[in-house]
């Protein structure tokens, strides 16, 4: 399950609960958020391999939950007491889930993932809160770490997107746009080729392809300063007009690509079966839909068009 927006730091999700603050940390504070309580013990084979599972998941909702871990061997009276109002504390690990004050779920002993994640969303949802429903803020998130090259941050929130909600073409896309950027072109492939069918058409997907694509091309983008001298000998020869908007793509100088392109278009539309349309197309489709590149190039291109 994922609950993701900017991550609260380790501190304020998980903490280690005693007798002493129980009360504000668990009951008081599960008034604001649902609080997980971990009961385990440091002699315990299933608590060890249980509770980094529940950490894991706690910190995957970005603050939906919190957690607290109450060692019951260091904190008997707590436990003693707690068993008096109801909890069987009797075997551990018990991991209880608090909301507003209260217990409302439980559950002992290691339990697989699956079961951990409904267990979580449960208690989100006896919160008052949506499991899952922060997935935009999520991909808000993961948008502008990629934007500010936290790349592999992105990756990995993407990742979690598209496993909690296997219909986001938006966290597929952005998988593959990481992957794209870390120079990692057959990842990027192998996670478009695993999308799931009934996305496969959606914008963000070709979004990706179309960034994979001029990846592609730019691992074999030929010098700038060449192709720009072969254009200035011969203003006519679109085959190398046209590998010197490939080139200028690689280099970073998008508005430069699409204007070389926009004039091999009006020099011959029809050149090596339209190549310069498709491969404006695909740097459209490559960028925002608001991109004032897109924009500006897409007004052009249909001036020549309808002209």
């Amino acid at each position: 399950m994922l609950e993701l927006g900017s991550t609260p730091p380790a501190a304020d999700l998980i903490k280690d609960v005693t007798e002493a603050n129980f009360m504000a940390d668990v009951v008081e504070a599960s008034q604001e958020v649902p609080v997980i309580v971990d009961f385990w013990a440091p002699w315990c084979g299933p608590c060890k391999t249980l509770g980094p599972m529940l950490e894991e998941a706690v910190t995957k909702a970005k603050g939906a939950v919190k957690m607290a871990k109450v060692d019951v061997d260091q904190n008997q009276m707590l436990a003693q007491a707690l068993a008096q109002q109801g909890l069987p504390l009797q075997s551990i690990p018990t991991v209880v889930a608090f909301v507003k004050g209260r217990p409302t779920d439980m559950f002992q002993g290691a339990v697989p993932v699956s079961e951990i994640d409904a267990f979580i969303k449960r208690a989100i949802e006896a919160g008052g809160g949506e499991a899952g429903g922060g997935l935009e803020e999520a991909l808000a998130a993961a948008e502008e770490m990629l934007a500010e090259g936290a790349v592999a941050d992105a990756a990995q929130t993407f990742a979690a997107i598209a496993e909690e909600d296997p219909q986001n073409a938006a966290a597929f896309g952005g998988l593959a746009r990481c992957h794209v950027a870390m120079g990692e072109l057959d990842q990027a492939e192998a996670v478009l080729n695993g999308v799931p069918a009934e996305i496969s058409d959606a914008a963000p997907i070709e979004a990706a392809h179309a960034q994979l694509e001029l990846a592609r091309q730019a691992a074999n983008s030929g010098p700038l300063d060449e192709l720009k001298a072969a254009i200035e000998a011969d203003p006519g020869n679109l085959e190398a007009r046209f590998e010197l908007a490939q080139a200028l793509h690689a280099a970073g100088q998008v508005e430069e690509a699409v204007n070389e392109l926009l004039e091999l278009f009006r020099r011959d539309r029809e050149w090596n079966d339209g190549a310069a349309k498709q491969q404006l197309f695909t740097i459209f489709d490559a960028l925002k839909p608001n991109d004032p590149i897109v924009l500006n190039g897409r007004r052009k291109l249909s001036s020549m068009i309808f002209a």
